[in-house]
């Protein structure tokens, strides 16, 4: 199997909303990213192309508006964790030789049908995640004395990292006291508990080892691990306090990279709700279960620098593509102003649809 590596990156600005089609949100990073990387258009094999929208043959429409003519060319669509899909797609077909460099594109407009999940009956008419979210928090805290302190520290602290990101929707820090006295809206989980839909698009560049031997400061793509447990909330997991999906993902993604958590310096984890990043702590094995809410203040590893879902926005589809353009990033020392020092292994942890589905990367230099 060959060697696969992130070569390089570019995130457009989250916003509420613009005028710009799907199609010219998605390239505007990739335009970007083909200036900077050195990559001529004419050099990339294949496009895959992440988003909830509907639209058909949007890969091939983005593809031609770049002056591409790919080989192997399609969208991929699996909610919030569709970036992380198309990543691993891109490293599939790179590791069996068919492509040399993929070009993976998330994008999403601000309406995205993916913010509601209409199709779950087994959600009733709470279709909504602010509702599972609340559910996650309210067995967390029955069972291991979790607080709404303890989450609102989760916003606090992601508000501080994206006032340093040029990017984010939100660049404005928040106190503890903003936090817990902001609207409530799906006890116990308030306004600022939650990430908000937004439009965006992220874009990397991925290529074989030898394409990536010839470039500065490439990042290998180490291990990846992914599980899907159901697509209804009913079957997502036996254990409320716990994302199965994630914990089975990580456990693949670090026997495939032959990584060792306490190696990790730097993590991108999924904060679409304050409860989901404490969950995230215990499922990856960072903190002890039950222990979560007591890890949001420590100092060993570097949690979600650009601000995560919540400082940064959630366009749907591209969220993951932004999460493993930050951790290449940060390994690669062109982080800016939000840059983690001496960090040489990261990690991203996307999930979707009330975790019933998870991806978990493993990358490093």
């Amino acid at each position: 199997m060959h060697k696969v590596a992130v070569s390089s990156w570019a995130t457009s600005t989250f916003t509420k909303g613009s005028k710009m089609s799907l199609f010219e949100l998605a390239c505007e990073p990739s335009v970007q990213l083909i200036r900077e990387s050195g990559v001529s258009a004419k050099e990339i094999d294949a496009v895959l192309f992440s988003s909830c929208a509907t639209d058909q043959y949007s890969s091939a429409i983005i593809s031609e508006m770049l002056g591409i003519y790919p080989r192997i060319s399609y969208r991929v669509d699996n909610l919030c964790n569709s970036g992380t899909n198309a990543v691993a797609s891109a490293f599939a077909i790179i590791a069996s030789g068919l492509c040399n460099t993929v070009l993976v594109v998330g994008a999403e407009k601000a309406d995205s049908p993916g913010n509601k999940l209409v199709w779950d009956v087994s959600r009733g008419s709470f279709m909504f995640p602010v509702h599972w979210a609340a559910i996650f928090a309210k067995a967390h805290m029955r069972k291991y004395g979790t607080t709404e302190e303890q989450m609102a520290m989760v916003s606090v602290k992601n508000h501080k990292n994206a006032a340093k990101n040029d990017h984010a929707l939100f660049r404005k820090e928040v106190t503890l006291q903003e936090v817990m006295n902001s609207k409530k809206i799906a006890s116990p989980i308030k306004l600022l508990d939650c990430s908000a839909s937004c439009e965006g698009a992220s874009a990397i560049l991925l290529v074989s080892e030898e394409k990536a031997r010839s470039l500065d400061n490439p990042v290998f793509i180490k291990g990846i691990g992914q599980q899907t447990t159901s697509a209804s909330f009913a079957k997502a997991t036996p254990d409320l306090t716990t994302i199965e999906a994630a914990r089975r993902a990580a456990h693949t993604a670090f026997e495939m990279s032959h990584t060792k958590l306490s190696q990790i310096d730097v993590a991108e984890l999924h904060d679409a709700f304050t409860i989901l990043e404490i969950l995230g702590y215990e499922d990856l094995g960072f903190a002890k279960k039950g222990e979560g809410g007591k890890f949001v203040d420590q100092e060993q590893i570097v949690i979600n620098p650009r601000g995560g879902i919540i400082g940064c926005g959630h366009p749907v589809g591209a969220t993951g593509v932004a999460q493993v353009a930050e951790i290449a990033s940060q390994l690669a020392g062109k982080a800016g102003k939000r840059q983690v020092k001496n960090c040489k292994t990261g990690l991203v942890h996307n999930l979707a649809a009330a975790g019933s589905s998870a991806s978990v990367i493993v990358m490093g230099v």
